[in-house]
């Protein structure tokens, strides 16, 4: 009989499937033993990770943060290719920003009496969430949403709380409204941080299960594609295939086709179907797509998405299902020269936090889109840079993706000239000046946004645990396919057919570039061990 060589095949050539084909590859060199393979639907490597310029600057369209330099692979990986260090001007180069701003809708600079009271509840509430208040118990809270457990210490908060002073010089504003509302600008935050849409989906009991590395958070001077290049780079030509788009993949669940007496070979488990219409054979397939595409792929429609067939078995279904997957969007502007920074004495665009009326609000400044109302802050990408970078979750993240420039543009103006025209602090004093408010008007030259929520090969931007999911769901995720155990003993189906890897099958480092480059390692090490390599 002819012994072929095991084919692995891995779907997607973002950060987990390039780190499971780099460690297949190294074992593969040298044992000859299988034959490694990447097919990657769209036109770049990378995945959720997009570097690129915009404005003279390098920016990220994806993945930002390395969360954590203290054990971080990603950060080593980075301090070895001497990606850390650039010429050119990157996002987020100083940190994370300088001390910002705060203006309510209308116009009013708040100070820090009025930020740091909510700014510490707000924080003393998600540090008991994420089990850092040792000396209290979470206690059983059931299917409790984040938000419901957040609302519930505001309003005991605002119920303890006495009234102060008339607000006479915030105009609309009184004390209980600016509290909420500058609770709501923290909540927004977090709704980006997380990909939660609506935070009263955001599961509070698996909080304490998320982990960080120790240390800072920092960005890649040279970017992000500097890791993804680095891991493409050590893997032979043609080992990575662009443009090739699975659309079905089958498997066998049951059983195994018998083998084939012309030529004795056993025909390979598994499948795939390409969007052209070829197909390729494999052993093993390991599956990185996102979790929003396997969302997709359950239900089992031949729209032209990924589908299984047989279909997935419904303990991983059930999982995918269970698990939320937001969309996070990011919007760069480009400042008219006018507005930038002409020398050491002359401010550039304010590292701005807005704190705005609620949208149901019939306070609210009727210029200001809807679609803005929910945006934490508008910031410039490092101190004193023309670029100007805000992000947008959930409905308004995916409104943005549909409006065109010029509307963005309109928006993105109004809603800065409504809280920065008339603040003291940016019109030297005179609020009432029409000429100050004419002068200061912001003019957007050009704008660039993310469009991870319609993007075919993403269909959003990263995992979270929702209500009715818990921790178990994310290791579903990982479980390989045929399940063990579930085949029947006369015809016995191939192990470890279809394997899944990327960030959200990893349990504690979910929505991570460094949760994707463990579970690359993971898949790639299970595969392994069943070759007895290692």
């Amino acid at each position: 009989m002819v012994v072929k060589k095991a084919r692995i095949v891995i779907i997607g050539a973002g950060m987990a499937g390039l780190t499971a084909a780099n460690k297949l590859h190294s074992v593969a060199a040298a044992k000859d033993l299988f034959e490694v393979c990447v097919v990657e639907g769209g036109n770049r490597i990378g995945g959720r990770i997009n570097t690129t310029e915009f404005g003279g600057d390098i920016i990220e369209m994806g993945a930002t943060w390395i969360h954590g330099i203290g054990g971080s692979p990603i950060h080593k990986i980075a301090q070895q290719i001497h990606a850390l260090e650039s010429d050119k001007p990157w996002e987020w180069m100083d940190g994370k920003g300088n001390e910002a701003t705060t203006i309510a809708e209308g116009g009013f600079v708040l100070n820090p009496s009025f930020l740091h009271p909510i700014k510490k509840l707000f924080n003393n509430l998600m540090d008991h969430a994420q089990g850092k208040m040792s000396t209290t118990s979470k206690g059983d809270c059931g299917n409790l949403g984040v938000g419901s457990f957040l609302r519930r210490g505001l309003h005991a908060y605002c119920g303890s709380s006495k009234e102060e002073e008339e607000f006479n010089r915030f105009g609309k504003w009184n004390k209980k409204l600016l509290d909420e509302a500058i609770f709501a600008m923290h909540e927004n935050v977090l709704r980006t941080d997380s990909s939660a849409a609506d935070l009263f989906t955001l599961d509070y009991g698996a909080e304490s299960e998320y982990q960080m590395f120790p240390g800072e958070e920092i960005t890649i001077a040279k970017g992000y594609m500097s890791i993804i290049e680095h891991l493409a780079s050590l893997l032979p030509p043609g080992l990575v295939q662009l443009g090739r788009r699975v659309t079905r993949i089958e498997w066998q669940p049951e059983r195994h086709e018998p083998m084939n007496m012309e030529n004795g070979t056993c025909s390979r488990p598994v499948m795939l179907h390409f969007c052209d219409g070829s197909t390729m054979s494999a052993d093993h397939v390991i599956v990185t797509v996102s979790l929003g595409v396997l969302k997709a792929a359950i239900h089992g429609d031949d729209s032209g998405m990924l589908t299984f067939h047989p279909r997935l078995p419904p303990f991983k279904a059930e999982a995918i299902s269970r698990l939320g997957f937001g969309v996070v969007n990011k919007l760069f502007m480009q400042l008219s020269p006018r507005h930038e920074k002409r020398d050491e004495h002359s401010k550039g665009f304010p590292f701005l936090h807005m704190v705005f009326h609620s949208p149901h609000s019939e306070l609210r400044h009727k210029k200001i889109p809807w679609w803005m109302r929910r945006t934490a802050s508008l910031c410039p990408i490092y101190n004193n840079s023309s670029v100007i970078l805000g992000w947008f979750s959930g409905e308004e993240g995916l409104a943005l993706e549909s409006l065109k420039d010029e509307e963005i543009i309109e928006g993105v103006s109004d809603t800065i000239s409504c809280f920065l025209s008339h603040s003291p602090e940016f019109c030297n004093g005179n609020v009432d000046s029409e000429k100050y408010s004419h002068e200061y008007e912001v003019k957007v030259s050009k704008v660039l946004k993310s469009q991870w929520g319609t993007d075919p090969l993403f269909l959003g931007s990263y995992s979270y645990v929702a209500v009715r999911s818990c921790g178990d769901d994310l290791d579903t995720m990982a479980e390989p396919l045929p399940k063990s155990g579930n085949s029947n003993h006369s015809c016995v189906s191939p192990p470890l057919q279809i394997l899944f890897a990327g960030e959200a099958t990893h349990r504690t480092y979910y929505s991570t570039t460094h949760g994707a480059y463990f579970s690359g390692l993971r898949e790639a090490n299970r595969l392994l061990q069943h070759y007895s390599l290692c």
